[in-house]
């Protein structure tokens, strides 16, 4: 086994602290990734204070990570030593489901393994990237395209892959009208990529206060939801709205941004139950939607378009030290967009 240091919650809402854990030894599939930086999803959190239910505790965090590789197995072609790639929110799946064989592993039907907070086939608890390295089957582990800087590669692993994928899937670009509602780390992801695709994007956010932030990343238009007049001022107006955001809140009245076959896109995960008014969808005949990250093949696909389009995302750069304050700034909204941990700070 290989002795690995990383930060771990004990119990459910229990600050983060040192860790000494075990790693299984290289398999034949496997690479061992000494890890480089691993980002803050505001989904730890959640899982770390178990408001989803479910948590398993010690719980080592963290599904966005890029490092280098360190060691192969015998069988390990796809990489060589001192590449950089990369480790998104799962490290194994069935691989023989037909979710599994059409290259969609997320859905995969006897149940993927989480990069943390997840069993794998042996029956161990898996543990994530607030680490110093991980083990992984190369088959779930991703190239990264030279030129990027790699602290803003690692969301792109999760907040990257989850907003790229359903506007891939729906079919968004050009002559498009897409509304981001949430302008965080998912958020900005989907102004960058919905830019990038062809399409105008409107940035929504509650107050007016992120304005410029979204004129800086190019968004056509901005609109502050709780201004009085601005739902009906934007309603029918978009072909698309992809919504970021992880609280509860009004789906009925973003619907009505929607035009006629308009498609609304969920991939924020309130740890509460939305409602939606059937007349919400039934009078415009829209589309109500949701999207989990993506497959192995398609997360390739996305950090292979964010390699052309030199697209990265915003980050601020923290010791692991800091991960306890991070967690509640990210509560706040206080992060321009993600904080990446830099685990060169994780003490040998």
């Amino acid at each position: 086994m290989l002795s690995t240091k990383g930060y771990a919650a004990q119990q459910a809402g229990a600050v983060l602290a040192p860790f000494s854990f075990e790693r299984r030894e290289v398999g034949p599939k496997d690479i061992l990734v000494q890890i480089q930086y691993c980002g803050i999803c505001h989904s730890d959190i959640h899982q770390a204070r178990d408001e989803w239910g479910g948590s398993i505790f010690p719980m080592v965090p963290g599904h966005e990570i890029v490092g280098r590789v360190a060691q192969i197995g015998a069988e390990v072609k796809k990489f060589k030593i001192g590449d950089s790639v990369g480790v998104g929110c799962f490290v194994d799946s069935c691989q023989v489901c037909t979710s599994c064989t059409k290259g969609l592993e997320q859905y995969c039907e006897t149940g993927m393994v989480f990069t943390y907070n997840g069993t794998d086939k042996s029956g161990q608890a898996t543990y994530g990237g607030y680490s110093n390295q991980i083990v992984v089957d190369h088959d779930y582990a991703l190239t990264i395209p030279n030129g990027l800087e790699l602290e803003g590669v690692a969301p792109l692993l999760c907040a990257g892959i989850t907003t790229y994928s359903p506007l891939r899937q729906w079919g968004v670009g050009k002559g498009h009208s897409l509304a981001v509602v949430g302008l965080g780390g998912l958020g900005h992801m989907a102004v960058k990529i919905g830019l990038a695709l062809g399409a105008e994007v409107t940035v929504l956010s509650r107050t007016d206060s992120k304005r410029d932030i979204a004129k800086q990343l190019g968004a056509t238009d901005y609109a502050a939801t709780s201004q009085e007049g601005t739902f009906a001022r934007l309603a029918r107006t978009f072909d698309f709205v992809i919504d970021t955001i992880s609280a509860p809140h009004d789906l009925d009245g973003h619907l009505e941004l929607l035009k006629t076959d308009g498609t609304y896109i969920l991939v924020g995960a309130s740890p509460e139950s939305l409602s939606v008014n059937g007349f919400s969808l039934i009078l415009r005949r829209r589309r109500l939607v949701g999207s989990l990250i993506g497959g192995i093949r398609e997360t390739q696909e996305m950090l292979d378009f964010c390699g052309e389009h030199r697209l990265t995302s915003d980050v601020e750069v923290i010791p692991i030290s800091q991960v306890n304050e991070a967690y509640e700034r990210v509560i706040k909204g206080d992060v321009r967009f993600r904080f990446v941990i830099d685990m060169a700070t994780l003490e040998n």
